[in-house]
């Protein structure tokens, strides 16, 4: 059932309104002034919020501009006898969903408030998914080797500071790079991927700056590159160590200035981007054998965060096993599965070379092949 509050200072209205809308299905509550409209939206959720414009001491504008700032998600409907085209104008622009004349229309308003409803389920649903997703990223963990990880994460991501992660393959680099973001200004904005082992040395200019019409054989339209994309974001720069020295240059310039140029083109692009870089090299070893320029090492290195390997943070196995347990039979659609204290210390003898990556690898073959409490005897058969 949605619920509604209904703000207005007429007791006409506001019992009529709920005794129409009651009868309609809808839960109603009454507020008869504004600042006890806000008061209510504050405390309670509200699926949709028919506000009156004009009312004593508050008035029904005031009322939206403070309730959007308190919760921005609210949709909320303006209803007023003395509207004029400004003033509806003016309650959109506020962030109203809605305004309605008075005498009320009843199928007017009846349709108005199932079009409110379906944009609060959008609402909802994007909320879930975001949520579900930001689970998806989550970082596990306890040991003292994660909590200084993630304590450095937190201080340094309300910051525009460039940060650059070091640690071996499959340890979670992208994880603390999505955490930065998430947790920084720009979390609103893109966050944008770039793994730069992944792409050809002649095309990774191209992926990063994008390209004309005809820059060259297969640039068949014009193309914005990864600056572009994640522009008012975070690029994040995956396996830095990798990136061909004359791209480096041209992303040395890019930091320097906030500008790009696209490949083909001689027109600057301003750009707005937090660039996070990663790498499982050890850059400065590279620098020495001139696969790394020095300079953009420094531009990219204003913060260090190392995450540990597994192995340096055995403690998380249990919190990781059940998370991973939990997370995979969700996947798969069956029960979740037991794991017994004997099954956790076996799987923190082992050595894991292929850290967070492979410990969930093994999670999953267990989950498929195991019975249906993880035991030692599914350890020893199924993992090598």
């Amino acid at each position: 059932m949605l619920k509604i509050l209904v703000i207005d200072d007429e007791r006409s209205i506001r019992n009529t309104l709920k005794d129409i809308l009651g009868f309609e299905g809808y839960q109603v509550e009454l507020a008869e002034n504004g600042r006890s409209g806000i008061d209510m939206a504050q405390a309670s959720e509200f699926d949709i919020i028919l506000c009156d414009i004009k009312m004593p001491e508050i008035d029904g504008l005031e009322v939206l501009e403070q309730i959007m700032k308190i919760k921005p998600e609210s949709t909320i409907v303006m209803i007023s006898g003395h509207g004029t085209i400004d003033t509806a104008v003016e309650a959109i622009k506020k962030g109203a969903f809605d305004f309605i004349e008075k005498p009320l229309d009843l199928n007017r308003l009846l349709i108005t408030l199932r079009n409110a409803s379906d944009k609060t389920a959008l609402v909802k649903e994007t909320q879930f998914l975001k949520q579900k997703v930001s689970g998806k990223f989550k970082i596990i963990g306890e040991s003292a080797a994660t909590r200084k990880m993630l304590e450095m994460c937190d201080r340094v991501a309300p910051t525009e500071a460039r940060v650059l992660i070091t640690g071996a393959n499959g340890t979670g680099k992208e994880l603390v790079a999505r955490r930065l973001h998430e947790r920084s200004s720009r979390a609103e904005n893109p966050f944008v991927e770039v793994n730069c082992a992944a792409i050809p040395s002649e095309l990774i200019e191209s992926e990063l700056f994008g390209h004309e019409k005809g820059a060259f054989t297969s640039a068949i339209k014009q193309r914005k590159g990864k600056f572009e994309q994640a522009d008012g974001g975070t690029l994040f720069l995956d396996e830095i160590g990798d990136m061909s020295l004359s791209a480096q240059a041209k992303v040395l310039r890019a930091l320097q200035e906030n500008i790009i140029t696209r490949v083909g083109s001689d027109k600057p692009v301003e750009v707005n981007v937090r660039v996070i870089a990663a790498t499982n090299k050890e850059l400065q070893e590279e620098i020495r054998h001139g696969n790394f320029r020095e300079d953009l090492y420094h531009r990219l290195s204003v913060i260090l965060i190392h995450v540990p390997s597994l192995d340096q943070r055995k403690e998380d196995i249990p919190l990781l096993s059940h998370y991973f347990i939990e997370q995979l039979c969700s996947e798969y659609g069956q029960p979740v599965k037991e794991i017994t204290p004997e099954a956790l210390e076996m799987l923190a003898l082992r050595t894991w070379s292929g850290n967070i990556r492979e410990f969930r690898n093994v999670i999953e073959r267990l989950i498929i092949l195991g019975g249906k409490t993880i035991a030692a005897e599914d350890i020893e058969s199924f993992v090598g």
